[in-house]
């Protein structure tokens, strides 16, 4: 099953366009996690199993691993996902950019060590720095476009042919990258406008739109701007505000995340 299939499949059998994102902080734990040498790979375990059944996807942030020196427990949340949610892809967060041999390498990291379904990449280097992740053609490529933090504008609006460059990456991915139907975008939660210019440009292309949540970006507006006519067409990520939810009353950190998850999904839903 591709990635693509595999991520259709999630938004009906979940009726969901919700991702979940892993970015395990351990400065922001619950109390009971403190000094477990496992402590990120139980706390995203937990997190996982509190939101399958709310999920399309999840999405682990490799830096918040690799900082620890926890790739290996990075490598073991993703092998327990595809033992018991194989029917949820996972996206790994890496937005790799380099060329030839050495992005070579890197596909390697993101669909062998991390037997990932889909990972972002960074087009800055042009389409050779992203070609060796299509060659594993049931994988997914998922392109940054128009980012959600604010510095992005820096170059992402620089005029290119008439039109900004966010347009221009779009347009390319959609009519020369995406030969085999491998290829998503990042488009940010937090510039619906854009959303909605980049959606016009490529179809029914899948988005990873992160920025709901913590970072404030609006869900009807998202959703409004990105869903294609069926209703789906998005990966709306929210890490923080689901994984690090402040309990109610004697919520354990499990069921407070499971109920901003929900409350998310839902949200989502109202606009499909």
């Amino acid at each position: 099953m591709t990635f693509l299939q595999k991520l259709s499949n999630a938004w009906t059998t979940n009726n969901s366009l919700l991702c979940v994102g892993l970015d395990p902080d351990v400065n922001k734990f619950p109390a009971e996690l403190a000094g477990q040498s496992d402590a990120i790979y139980v706390f995203c375990k937990t997190i996982v199993d509190a939101t399958s059944d709310l999920a399309c996807s999840f999405k682990p942030q490799i830096a918040y691993f690799a900082a620890l020196r926890a790739e290996d427990q990075l490598e073991a949340i993703c092998r327990y996902i595809k033992t018991t949610y194989p029917n949820i892809p996972i996206v790994l967060d890496a937005k790799r950019g380099d060329i030839g041999a050495t992005a070579e390498q890197y596909a390697r990291e993101a669909f062998e060590r991390y037997d990932a379904d889909a990972v972002t990449v960074n087009p800055y280097m042009g389409f050779d720095s992203v070609a060796p992740y299509l060659e594993w053609k049931d994988r997914g490529a998922i392109v940054l476009c128009r980012t959600s933090n604010a510095g992005g504008s820096d170059l992402q609006f620089l005029d290119v042919g008439g039109k900004p460059l966010y347009q221009h990456v779009a347009q390319l991915v959609a009519d020369k990258w995406n030969t085999n139907g491998q290829c998503s975008l990042v488009v940010g939660a937090t510039f619906p406008n854009e959303i909605a210019q980049v959606r016009a440009l490529i179809g029914d292309m899948p988005l990873l739109i992160p920025g709901v949540g913590a970072q404030g970006g609006d869900v009807e507006s998202t959703v409004r701007a990105g869903r294609t006519a069926n209703g789906s067409g998005m990966m709306i990520n929210s890490s923080r505000a689901i994984l690090y939810a402040k309990p109610v009353a004697d919520e354990t950190y499990a069921q407070a995340a499971r109920r901003v998850a929900l409350e998310t999904r839902d949200a989502i839903n109202l606009f499909r």
